[in-house]
Order: C-alpha cells, then sequence, then structure tokens
C-alpha cells in the first residue's frame, strides 16, 4: 500500500468511495471491502448512509487508530451551527469519536467561506476532525480556502480519471502542500474495457481499470477512492501495487486526458 503525508495527516492512497452505495449493500460492501484489506474509507452526509458504514466498521473489529474515515458536509449545513449539528450527527452515525477528514462537499456562495472554514477548524481543534479539506473546489475557490482559512486544507477531492485532466488543481495543490483525492476514478463505467488501457493491461496481466487507477496513484500526492458494490470488483480495484507504469505507457496515457466530465450538477462551480 503507497501512503500519502499531508500536515501531519497519513492515509491510503487507495481507499474504498460509498457513493450510491445504500442499505445492506452498503454495508455489505464495506465489510467486504475491510476484508480485503481497505483502510481508507470515504462517505458522506448526503450519500445517506453512514449509518451503514458505521455498522460495517464496528462489525469488522479492525481498531478505530487503523482506519481513515473521510465524511462530507453538506451545502445546506454550512452555517456555523450547521456544521456543528452535523458533525454530531455524523459521528453517532458512524459509532465514532472522530472522523480523520472532514471536507466541504462543493463550494457554496450563499455562505461566507470564512464561516463554514472557522466552524470547521472548531472542530479540528476539538478533536472531532483529524483534518479538514474541501471537494470540488476550482483553482478560485481553492485559493480563496487557504486566504481564509487559519487551519491547513488537507485535500481537496474531484473528479479525476485518465479522461479529465485537473493540471490546474493538482499544481496549485502541490505547489500549497494539498493532497487531490480522486473520485469516479473509472469515469463511471467509461474506462471498462477502453482500448489503450486493455493493450497497456496485457504488459503487466491487468485490466483496464487496475492501469488506470494505478496512473492515478502513481503520481504525487493523488489518492482514489474507487467504488464498487461486489467483491470481485473491490479485489480488483484493490490488486494495483505489485506493478508499475513505465515512462511509455504513462505517455500514451497522457494523451487520453481531457474534458470528459461524469459529474456535473447545476450548482457546481466554474470548473478550470
Amino acid at each position: 500500500m503507497k501512503f500519502i503525508d499531508m500536515h501531519g495527516q497519513r492515509f491510503p492512497a487507495l481507499g474504498f468511495g460509498t457513493w450510491q452505495l445504500r442499505g445492506a449493500e452498503c454495508e455489505s460492501a464495506v465489510g467486504a471491502a475491510l476484508e480485503i484489506g481497505y483502510r481508507h474509507i470515504d462517505t458522506a452526509q448526503i450519500y445517506e448512509n453512514e449509518a451503514e458504514v458505521g455498522r460495517a466498521i464496528a462489525d469488522s473489529g479492525i481498531a478505530r487508530e487503523e482506519l481513515f474515515v473521510t465524511t462530507k458536509l453538506w451545502i445546506s449545513n454550512f452555517h456555523r451551527d450547521g456544521v456543528f449539528s452535523s458533525m454530531a450527527e455524523s459521528l453517532e452515525k458512524l459509532r465514532m469519536d472522530y472522523v480523520n477528514l472532514f471536507l466541504m462537499h462543493w463550494p457554496n456562495e450563499e455562505v461566507p467561506l470564512r464561516e463554514t472554514l472557522d466552524a470547521m477548524g472548531e472542530l479540528l481543534r476539538q478533536g472531532k476532525t483529524k483534518a479538514i479539506g474541501v471537494s470540488n473546489f476550482p483553482v478560485a475557490w481553492m485559493r480563496r480556502a487557504l486566504e481564509e482559512c487559519g487551519a491547513p486544507i488537507v485535500c481537496n477531492q474531484v473528479e479525476y480519471h485518465v479522461l479529465l485532466s485537473q493540471k490546474p488543481v493538482l499544481q496549485f495543490a502541490r505547489a500549497h502542500g494539498m493532497a487531490v483525492t480522486a473520485y469516479s476514478p473509472l469515469a463511471r463505467g467509461k474506462l471498462a474495457n477502453h482500448p489503450l488501457l486493455e493493450k497497456i493491461g496485457k504488459k503487466y496481466g491487468k485490466t483496464s481499470g487496475q492501469v488506470a487507477l494505478r496512473w492515478l496513484i502513481q503520481q504525487d500526492g493523488v489518492a482514489a477512492i474507487p467504488k464498487a458494490a461486489s467483491q470481485k470488483n473491490a479485489q480488483l480495484n484493490f490488486d494495483i501495487f505489485d506493478f508499475n507504469l513505465d515512462d511509455s505507457d504513462l505517455k500514451e496515457i497522457s494523451r487520453l486526458q481531457g474534458n470528459t466530465r461524469t459529474v456535473n450538477p447545476d450548482f457546481a462551480p466554474a470548473w478550470d
């Protein structure tokens, strides 16, 4: 396993995403992921599955200090009181005293950024979270967050995969000591059986999806959180630490970088 170190936080570069997993399916999938060896679990208030994630973790018997758990604050709770009440609710559902990382889920012009980040910073000082960060922030919003927040922004979680360039975000993050966590790292199924990735994968006995994930985690300061409903796919996603893409592979994959975005709600910010 590769680890990323940012602002005193150390977390696995490969995590398990839970977006769109609900109920018993979510609980089973998280339990299977933990059995496989995942120790970085990502959830969010808006996913409505924190309770299931919490039960799966509790049932696993894995010590809390061995896990890195992320949850996210939804945009309707960005006012100060909402930040505190939301954290209390998340911790209760997750059956935890703290999360490792607490993120603003999207930018929101309707609430002052400083108000939200100051409250999150207070939760950090209280020990309710070990780190704070943001999600879906383009560079302009990342810059504002750093200027207006007294606590270190540990990471920005964004959609990132071989079909979507995030060069401006990556450059800014690296220049300011922030990690980038890639969600939808397999482009929501668009990379299955991709011809170029399949061709490269044959060199290593790997699938196109494994090549796509390896491409992400080989990058400095980049983590990936693929979702998998089945234990088979969760295992495939996990088995990416026994090979390295060479320079020729990286050059070929770089030609795929474009603007294929699979998550773009009407409230999204102006992307880079």
